[in-house]
Protein backbone atom coordinates (compact mmCIF):
# COMPACT_ATOMS: atom_id res chain seq x y z
CA UNK A 1 0.00 0.00 0.00
CA UNK A 2 1.32 3.51 -1.24
CA UNK A 3 1.32 6.64 1.14
CA UNK A 4 -2.08 8.15 0.93
CA UNK A 5 -2.65 10.89 -1.03
CA UNK A 6 -4.60 14.10 -0.70
CA UNK A 7 -8.73 13.34 0.35
CA UNK A 8 -9.63 16.65 0.91
CA UNK A 9 -11.94 16.38 -2.65
CA UNK A 10 -13.45 13.36 -1.12
CA UNK A 11 -14.48 15.13 1.92
CA UNK A 12 -12.01 13.57 4.40
CA UNK A 13 -10.02 14.88 6.82
CA UNK A 14 -6.69 14.05 6.37
CA UNK A 15 -4.88 17.14 7.83
CA UNK A 16 -2.30 14.74 9.80
CA UNK A 17 -1.70 12.86 7.25
CA UNK A 18 -0.83 15.65 5.05
CA UNK A 19 1.38 17.17 7.36
CA UNK A 20 3.24 14.18 7.76
CA UNK A 21 3.68 13.71 4.05
CA UNK A 22 4.75 17.67 3.86
CA UNK A 23 7.60 17.22 6.30
CA UNK A 24 8.46 13.98 4.12
CA UNK A 25 8.55 15.87 0.98
CA UNK A 26 11.79 17.84 2.41
CA UNK A 27 13.83 14.59 2.27
CA UNK A 28 15.19 14.71 -1.14
CA UNK A 29 17.33 11.91 -3.32
CA UNK A 30 20.03 13.26 -4.42
CA UNK A 31 20.98 10.82 -7.09
CA UNK A 32 16.98 10.79 -8.65
CA UNK A 33 16.71 14.78 -7.82
CA UNK A 34 12.98 14.60 -6.08
CA UNK A 35 11.27 13.87 -2.82
CA UNK A 36 11.02 10.65 -1.42
CA UNK A 37 7.11 11.22 -1.31
CA UNK A 38 6.28 12.31 -5.13
CA UNK A 39 9.15 9.30 -5.64
CA UNK A 40 6.63 6.99 -3.93
CA UNK A 41 9.23 5.53 -1.52
CA UNK A 42 6.66 6.48 1.75
CA UNK A 43 4.28 3.07 1.92
CA UNK A 44 1.74 2.34 5.09
CA UNK A 45 1.73 5.47 6.23
CA UNK A 46 -0.12 4.67 9.73
CA UNK A 47 -1.29 7.36 12.32
CA UNK A 48 -3.02 6.32 15.83
CA UNK A 49 -3.36 9.23 18.20
CA UNK A 50 0.41 11.21 18.27
CA UNK A 51 1.84 7.91 16.90
CA UNK A 52 3.43 8.06 13.27
CA UNK A 53 4.49 4.73 11.76
CA UNK A 54 5.58 4.26 7.88
CA UNK A 55 7.98 2.63 5.80
CA UNK A 56 10.52 4.11 3.22
CA UNK A 57 11.30 1.72 0.30
CA UNK A 58 14.65 2.47 -1.53
CA UNK A 59 15.64 1.48 -4.89
CA UNK A 60 18.50 -0.22 -3.38
CA UNK A 61 19.67 -1.92 0.10
CA UNK A 62 23.16 -0.21 -0.86
CA UNK A 63 21.59 3.28 -0.72
CA UNK A 64 24.35 5.25 0.66
CA UNK A 65 22.29 8.13 2.09
CA UNK A 66 19.83 5.14 3.88
CA UNK A 67 21.16 6.04 7.12
CA UNK A 68 21.08 9.99 6.52
CA UNK A 69 17.04 9.11 4.89
CA UNK A 70 15.99 7.51 8.20
CA UNK A 71 17.58 10.04 10.67
CA UNK A 72 15.69 13.06 8.30
CA UNK A 73 12.32 11.45 8.52
CA UNK A 74 12.69 10.68 12.03
CA UNK A 75 13.73 14.38 12.69
CA UNK A 76 11.09 15.99 10.87
CA UNK A 77 8.12 14.16 11.38
CA UNK A 78 8.93 13.64 15.27
CA UNK A 79 9.16 17.86 14.95
CA UNK A 80 5.33 17.96 13.94
CA UNK A 81 4.09 19.46 17.49
CA UNK A 82 1.27 16.79 17.97
CA UNK A 83 3.75 13.53 17.32
CA UNK A 84 4.76 11.52 20.63
CA UNK A 85 6.46 8.76 18.64
CA UNK A 86 7.71 7.85 15.22
CA UNK A 87 8.63 4.42 13.52
CA UNK A 88 10.38 4.50 10.45
CA UNK A 89 10.96 1.25 9.01
CA UNK A 90 13.87 1.18 6.41
CA UNK A 91 13.48 -1.21 3.03
CA UNK A 92 14.50 -1.70 -0.16
CA UNK A 93 13.10 -3.10 -3.72
CA UNK A 94 15.24 -3.23 -6.59
CA UNK A 95 13.88 -1.91 -9.79
CA UNK A 96 14.39 -4.27 -12.82
CA UNK A 97 16.33 -2.45 -16.10
CA UNK A 98 15.21 -5.24 -17.85
CA UNK A 99 11.50 -5.71 -19.60
CA UNK A 100 10.93 -9.49 -19.73
CA UNK A 101 10.15 -11.22 -23.01
CA UNK A 102 10.21 -14.30 -24.38
CA UNK A 103 13.39 -16.32 -24.57
CA UNK A 104 15.07 -14.31 -22.55
CA UNK A 105 18.81 -15.97 -20.92
CA UNK A 106 17.83 -14.52 -17.63
CA UNK A 107 14.33 -14.14 -16.95
CA UNK A 108 14.84 -13.97 -13.12
CA UNK A 109 17.45 -11.36 -13.01
CA UNK A 110 16.94 -7.36 -12.30
CA UNK A 111 20.16 -6.07 -13.16
CA UNK A 112 23.45 -7.73 -15.14
CA UNK A 113 26.28 -5.53 -14.46
CA UNK A 114 29.26 -6.19 -16.76
CA UNK A 115 33.13 -5.46 -15.02
CA UNK A 116 35.44 -4.95 -17.66
CA UNK A 117 39.01 -4.12 -18.12
CA UNK A 118 40.53 -3.32 -21.56
CA UNK A 119 43.97 -4.97 -20.35
CA UNK A 120 44.92 -7.95 -17.79
CA UNK A 121 46.62 -7.39 -14.83
CA UNK A 122 44.73 -4.39 -13.66
CA UNK A 123 43.01 -6.59 -10.74
CA UNK A 124 39.30 -6.68 -12.54
CA UNK A 125 38.07 -10.15 -11.00
CA UNK A 126 39.07 -8.94 -7.74
CA UNK A 127 36.93 -6.07 -7.85
CA UNK A 128 34.26 -7.87 -9.45
CA UNK A 129 34.38 -10.19 -6.76
CA UNK A 130 34.12 -7.35 -3.76
CA UNK A 131 31.56 -5.60 -5.74
CA UNK A 132 29.25 -8.76 -5.50
CA UNK A 133 29.89 -9.21 -2.12
CA UNK A 134 29.37 -5.76 -1.33
CA UNK A 135 26.08 -6.01 -3.00
CA UNK A 136 24.97 -8.81 -1.45
CA UNK A 137 26.10 -7.63 2.48
CA UNK A 138 24.00 -4.75 1.54
CA UNK A 139 20.88 -7.33 1.73
CA UNK A 140 20.56 -7.79 -1.81
CA UNK A 141 20.31 -11.31 -3.83
CA UNK A 142 23.10 -11.48 -6.03
CA UNK A 143 25.07 -13.42 -8.35
CA UNK A 144 28.45 -13.82 -10.04
CA UNK A 145 29.67 -15.46 -13.14
CA UNK A 146 33.02 -15.98 -14.63
CA UNK A 147 33.22 -15.31 -18.28
CA UNK A 148 36.70 -15.39 -18.73
CA UNK A 149 36.78 -18.69 -20.41
CA UNK A 150 40.91 -19.22 -20.68
CA UNK A 151 41.76 -17.63 -17.37
CA UNK A 152 38.92 -18.42 -14.93
CA UNK A 153 39.89 -17.12 -11.13
CA UNK A 154 36.36 -17.39 -9.41
CA UNK A 155 36.94 -20.76 -8.02
CA UNK A 156 40.44 -19.45 -6.06
CA UNK A 157 39.04 -16.10 -5.38
CA UNK A 158 35.77 -17.94 -3.61
CA UNK A 159 37.33 -21.37 -2.67
CA UNK A 160 35.15 -23.10 -4.85
CA UNK A 161 36.56 -25.90 -6.79
CA UNK A 162 34.24 -29.24 -7.55
CA UNK A 163 31.78 -29.53 -9.78
CA UNK A 164 28.12 -28.47 -9.79
CA UNK A 165 26.20 -31.45 -8.67
CA UNK A 166 23.12 -31.73 -11.48
CA UNK A 167 20.90 -33.89 -13.28
CA UNK A 168 20.46 -34.42 -16.73
CA UNK A 169 17.80 -32.51 -18.24
CA UNK A 170 17.81 -30.12 -15.49
CA UNK A 171 19.76 -26.68 -15.37
CA UNK A 172 22.90 -26.09 -13.33
CA UNK A 173 22.60 -25.19 -10.05
CA UNK A 174 25.25 -22.62 -8.91
CA UNK A 175 27.14 -23.06 -6.10
CA UNK A 176 26.68 -20.34 -3.23
CA UNK A 177 29.98 -18.58 -1.46
CA UNK A 178 28.96 -15.95 1.45
CA UNK A 179 25.79 -15.89 0.11
CA UNK A 180 26.44 -15.47 -3.09
CA UNK A 181 25.07 -17.32 -6.32
CA UNK A 182 28.50 -17.86 -8.11
CA UNK A 183 29.42 -20.02 -11.71
CA UNK A 184 32.83 -20.22 -13.80
CA UNK A 185 33.98 -22.86 -16.54
CA UNK A 186 37.03 -23.07 -14.08
CA UNK A 187 34.38 -25.26 -11.89
CA UNK A 188 34.11 -28.02 -14.56
CA UNK A 189 37.90 -28.53 -15.50
CA UNK A 190 41.15 -28.73 -13.13
CA UNK A 191 43.09 -25.65 -12.14
CA UNK A 192 46.40 -26.47 -14.29
CA UNK A 193 44.75 -27.74 -17.64
CA UNK A 194 44.54 -25.10 -20.07
CA UNK A 195 41.29 -24.48 -21.92
CA UNK A 196 42.24 -24.25 -26.04
CA UNK A 197 39.50 -23.35 -28.20
CA UNK A 198 39.09 -21.07 -30.85
CA UNK A 199 36.64 -17.74 -30.51
CA UNK A 200 33.40 -19.29 -31.70
CA UNK A 201 33.45 -22.05 -28.51
CA UNK A 202 34.44 -18.91 -26.18
CA UNK A 203 30.89 -17.23 -27.10
CA UNK A 204 29.04 -20.60 -27.52
CA UNK A 205 30.47 -20.96 -23.48
CA UNK A 206 28.98 -17.99 -22.06
CA UNK A 207 26.02 -18.40 -23.84
CA UNK A 208 25.33 -21.60 -22.23
CA UNK A 209 26.95 -20.28 -18.56
CA UNK A 210 23.68 -17.66 -18.89
CA UNK A 211 21.00 -20.09 -20.63
CA UNK A 212 21.73 -23.29 -18.49
CA UNK A 213 22.47 -22.17 -15.06
CA UNK A 214 19.48 -21.50 -12.49
CA UNK A 215 20.18 -18.38 -11.46
CA UNK A 216 16.62 -17.63 -9.61
CA UNK A 217 15.62 -14.23 -8.45
CA UNK A 218 18.54 -12.31 -8.50
CA UNK A 219 18.96 -8.26 -7.81
CA UNK A 220 22.02 -8.04 -9.66
CA UNK A 221 24.22 -10.39 -12.30
CA UNK A 222 27.75 -9.99 -11.65
CA UNK A 223 29.90 -10.52 -15.04
CA UNK A 224 33.43 -10.54 -14.48
CA UNK A 225 34.47 -10.26 -18.15
CA UNK A 226 37.86 -11.41 -20.08
CA UNK A 227 40.11 -8.30 -20.49
CA UNK A 228 39.59 -6.58 -24.17
CA UNK A 229 36.86 -6.30 -26.65
CA UNK A 230 36.19 -10.15 -27.96
CA UNK A 231 33.97 -13.09 -28.16
CA UNK A 232 32.90 -12.86 -24.67
CA UNK A 233 32.13 -9.30 -24.30
CA UNK A 234 30.34 -9.28 -28.13
CA UNK A 235 28.11 -12.54 -27.08
CA UNK A 236 27.14 -11.18 -23.68
CA UNK A 237 25.91 -7.26 -25.65
CA UNK A 238 24.38 -9.43 -27.85
CA UNK A 239 22.34 -12.13 -26.38
CA UNK A 240 21.82 -10.09 -22.65
CA UNK A 241 20.34 -6.29 -21.88
CA UNK A 242 23.04 -5.48 -19.75
CA UNK A 243 22.15 -2.61 -17.03
CA UNK A 244 25.51 -1.01 -17.21
CA UNK A 245 29.40 -1.75 -17.61
CA UNK A 246 31.86 -1.15 -14.53
CA UNK A 247 35.31 -0.59 -16.23
CA UNK A 248 38.29 -0.89 -14.13
CA UNK A 249 41.82 0.54 -14.75
CA UNK A 250 45.35 1.14 -13.09
CA UNK A 251 46.28 4.83 -12.82
CA UNK A 252 49.23 4.84 -15.60
CA UNK A 253 48.89 5.90 -19.17
CA UNK A 254 49.24 1.89 -20.98
CA UNK A 255 46.46 0.96 -18.93
CA UNK A 256 44.01 4.25 -19.91
CA UNK A 257 45.11 3.82 -23.43
CA UNK A 258 43.54 0.77 -23.68
CA UNK A 259 40.20 1.69 -21.07
CA UNK A 260 39.28 4.29 -24.07
CA UNK A 261 38.54 0.76 -26.38
CA UNK A 262 36.45 -0.35 -23.65
CA UNK A 263 34.53 2.96 -23.41
CA UNK A 264 34.44 3.05 -27.19
CA UNK A 265 33.15 -0.62 -26.97
CA UNK A 266 30.23 -0.65 -24.94
CA UNK A 267 29.25 3.10 -26.51
CA UNK A 268 29.06 1.51 -30.00
CA UNK A 269 26.87 -1.34 -28.48
CA UNK A 270 24.33 0.94 -26.83
CA UNK A 271 25.67 -0.07 -23.38
CA UNK A 272 25.38 2.37 -20.39
CA UNK A 273 28.94 2.89 -19.05
CA UNK A 274 28.26 2.81 -15.13
CA UNK A 275 31.65 4.54 -14.52
CA UNK A 276 35.49 3.63 -14.07
CA UNK A 277 37.12 2.49 -10.77
CA UNK A 278 40.92 3.10 -9.96
CA UNK A 279 43.00 0.52 -8.69
CA UNK A 280 46.12 0.28 -7.33
CA UNK A 281 45.69 3.53 -6.67
CA UNK A 282 48.48 4.21 -3.99
CA UNK A 283 50.36 1.73 -1.54
CA UNK A 284 49.72 2.70 1.91
CA UNK A 285 52.60 1.64 3.77
CA UNK A 286 51.49 -0.10 7.21
CA UNK A 287 54.28 0.12 9.07
CA UNK A 288 54.92 3.77 8.56
CA UNK A 289 51.79 5.17 6.81
CA UNK A 290 53.90 6.73 3.75
CA UNK A 291 51.92 6.87 0.80
CA UNK A 292 53.93 5.44 -2.54
CA UNK A 293 51.65 6.12 -6.05
CA UNK A 294 53.48 3.27 -7.39
CA UNK A 295 51.39 2.97 -10.83
CA UNK A 296 51.02 7.19 -10.48
CA UNK A 297 47.61 8.40 -9.55
CA UNK A 298 44.55 9.96 -10.94
CA UNK A 299 44.51 8.98 -14.44
CA UNK A 300 41.23 7.32 -13.78
CA UNK A 301 39.55 10.00 -12.46
CA UNK A 302 41.04 12.13 -15.31
CA UNK A 303 40.10 9.51 -17.89
CA UNK A 304 36.90 9.81 -16.10
CA UNK A 305 36.23 13.26 -16.43
CA UNK A 306 37.70 13.60 -20.02
CA UNK A 307 34.52 10.84 -21.00
CA UNK A 308 31.74 12.46 -19.13
CA UNK A 309 31.64 8.97 -17.47
CA UNK A 310 30.93 8.69 -13.62
CA UNK A 311 33.82 8.13 -11.24
CA UNK A 312 33.52 5.49 -8.81
CA UNK A 313 36.27 5.80 -6.60
CA UNK A 314 39.69 4.11 -6.21
CA UNK A 315 40.86 1.16 -4.24
CA UNK A 316 44.90 1.07 -3.21
CA UNK A 317 47.31 -0.87 -3.81
CA UNK A 318 46.69 -3.60 0.19
CA UNK A 319 48.83 -6.89 0.60
CA UNK A 320 45.52 -7.76 2.70
CA UNK A 321 43.34 -7.75 -0.61
CA UNK A 322 45.92 -9.87 -2.02
CA UNK A 323 46.39 -12.03 0.83
CA UNK A 324 42.37 -12.77 1.34
CA UNK A 325 41.79 -13.17 -2.61
CA UNK A 326 44.17 -15.64 -2.73
CA UNK A 327 42.72 -17.57 0.22
CA UNK A 328 39.42 -17.97 -1.00
CA UNK A 329 37.87 -15.16 1.43
CA UNK A 330 37.72 -12.19 -0.41
CA UNK A 331 38.12 -8.76 2.06
CA UNK A 332 34.89 -7.40 2.01
CA UNK A 333 33.76 -10.77 3.84
CA UNK A 334 36.89 -11.84 6.22
CA UNK A 335 37.76 -7.88 7.38
CA UNK A 336 34.87 -6.41 7.03
CA UNK A 337 35.95 -3.31 9.27
CA UNK A 338 39.17 -3.01 7.21
CA UNK A 339 39.22 0.37 5.42
CA UNK A 340 39.61 -1.16 2.08
CA UNK A 341 36.35 -3.32 2.60
CA UNK A 342 34.81 0.09 3.17
CA UNK A 343 36.14 1.57 -0.07
CA UNK A 344 34.64 -1.62 -2.02
CA UNK A 345 31.46 -1.02 -0.12
CA UNK A 346 30.98 2.81 -1.31
CA UNK A 347 32.22 1.56 -4.50
CA UNK A 348 28.92 -0.88 -4.48
CA UNK A 349 26.53 1.87 -3.38
CA UNK A 350 27.82 4.38 -6.38
CA UNK A 351 27.15 1.45 -8.37
CA UNK A 352 23.92 0.86 -7.11
CA UNK A 353 22.85 4.23 -6.69
CA UNK A 354 23.68 4.25 -10.73
CA UNK A 355 21.94 1.38 -11.45
CA UNK A 356 18.74 2.87 -9.84
CA UNK A 357 19.10 6.57 -11.51
CA UNK A 358 19.34 5.07 -14.72
CA UNK A 359 16.47 2.63 -14.25
CA UNK A 360 14.32 5.57 -12.63
CA UNK A 361 14.92 7.65 -15.73
CA UNK A 362 13.61 4.64 -18.11
CA UNK A 363 10.68 4.27 -15.95
CA UNK A 364 7.17 5.76 -14.91
CA UNK A 365 6.77 7.65 -11.65
CA UNK A 366 4.74 5.11 -9.34
CA UNK A 367 1.22 5.86 -9.15
CA UNK A 368 -0.08 7.56 -5.54
CA UNK A 369 -2.89 5.25 -4.62
CA UNK A 370 -5.44 5.68 -1.93
CA UNK A 371 -4.66 2.81 1.28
Amino acid sequence: MDCYPNRKDEGMATTREEEVLGALKKIIDPDLGKDIVTLGFVKELKIDGGRVGFRVELTTPACPVKDRFKRQAEELVGALPWVSETAVEMTAQVRSSREKQSGDLLPGVKNVIAVASGKGGVGKSTTAVNLALALAVSGAKVGILDADIYGPSLPRMLDLHSMPEYKEGNKIPPHVAYGVKAMSMGFFMPEDQPMIWRGPMVGSAVEQLLRDVDWGELDYLVIDLPPGTGDAQLTLTQKVPLTGAVIVSTPQDVALADVRKGIAMFKKVNVPILGIVENMAYYLCPDCGHRAEIFSNGGARREAERAGIFFLGEIPLDEAIRSHADSGAPIVVAEPDHPQSEAYRDMAARVAARIATLNHKAAKFPKIVMG
